[in-house]
């Protein structure tokens, strides 16, 4: 066929061929207006445990729809299902949708891992859970859990567990400059006053092993039984808890037990979404230099944060406090 005969053909040259349809493969889906409304609680191996209207006496396993792709849903997401929502035996429903969230904690590996996860989502508060002793407080780990929780719209909450074994004194007045909320217990006493903070919220606990989260956990909520585990000699304590997991706590609310973990990567927090948290702070931060890091001087000379100490907006030492979680953000703080 030469070039001149192409002009000739129409729509009845055309040859389909057998057994493949010509249809367009059509783009609509069910809306699922019948879908019921749930929490994820539990997440094990492609399967989601579901609290139907966050109802701890109704759950329900369900897998993820074909139409969900590859989309994230984890511990905390508001959900849509369909299918089988009985919670029988051997029976599985259908996420079908992921409501928009409220708030995410995110970590990535370290600080230079591009892929980030989300650990926990729709949680109102960050439990930043370090003991006094056994093992010893690490301020950096601690500085960075406030950054992923400032950055994912979290509040956070410093609980400092084993005060029969030290004073809590000096790790009061490292982040006294804050205004970080913060409850102190003791291994012999029942934690009453942290009892009260997450009654009726979603709150997810963090920390390295051997803090006392699980501890907390099984005293809070004495149905969960997670396990515990004795410290080990060189005081980072061993893993104990292997999967983030929600609880019910009895006046109401959920309780999430995130593993224990040994670092904290913020690979996908920018030093603008730090300063954010801060009220005052980001209006002056938006007359820095493109690329400002908000350290101040010598690493970012032209940095406009310190305006608002000289103008009595702020205190040097609230300043000094946000500048700490930069240079943790920046890997320039010790762990």
């Amino acid at each position: 066929m030469t070039r001149g005969d192409w002009r000739r053909l129409d729509e009845s040259d055309v040859k389909v061929r057998p057994g493949k349809g010509s249809r367009p493969r059509s783009k609509k889906r069910p809306d699922h207006a019948d879908a019921e409304s749930g929490m994820v609680v539990g997440v094990d191996r492609g399967r989601w445990t579901i609290a139907l209207d966050g109802d701890p006496e109704r759950k329900v396993i369900a897998m993820r729809a074909r139409e969900m792709g590859r989309t994230s849903v984890v511990i905390g997401d508001e959900i849509d299902l369909v299918g089988d929502t009985s919670g029988a035996v051997d029976t599985l429903a259908r996420i079908v949708r992921r409501q928009p969230r409220s708030s995410v904690l995110r970590r990535t590996a370290d600080d230079t891992d591009p892929f980030e996860r989300v650990v926990v989502a729709n949680a109102e508060q960050l439990i930043i859970v370090s003991a006094l002793a056994d093992p010893p407080p690490r301020t950096g780990f601690i500085d960075r859990c406030l950054v992923a929780a400032y950055a994912g719209g979290l509040t956070p909450v410093l609980c400092l567990t084993k005060s029969d074994l030290a004073s809590p004194d000096e790790i009061l007045g490292v982040y006294a400059e804050l205004d970080l909320p913060v409850v102190v217990t003791r291994s012999d006493r029942e934690p009453n006053t942290l009892a009260e903070r997450l009654d009726g919220r979603v709150s997810a606990l963090i920390g390295h092993s051997g803090v006392g989260k699980s501890t907390l956990v099984n005293k809070l909520v004495p149905a969960a039984d997670r396990a515990t585990g004795e410290v080990s000699g060189v005081g980072k304590g061993r893993h104990t808890s292997t999967s983030a997991v929600a609880f019910p706590l009895p006046a109401g609310g959920w309780v999430v037990d995130t593993p224990g973990i040994r670092s904290f990567g913020l690979a996908h927090i920018t030093p603008d979404d730090i300063v954010a948290a801060f009220p005052g702070m980001a209006e002056a931060a938006e007359e820095c230099p493109s690329g400002c890091g908000h350290l101040g001087p010598p690493e970012d000379p032209d940095c406009m944060l310190d305006t608002v100490v000289a103008e009595g907006l702020a205190t040097e030492g609230r300043l000094r406090s946000l500048r700490r979680l930069l240079a943790s953000r920046a890997g320039l703080a010790e762990e």
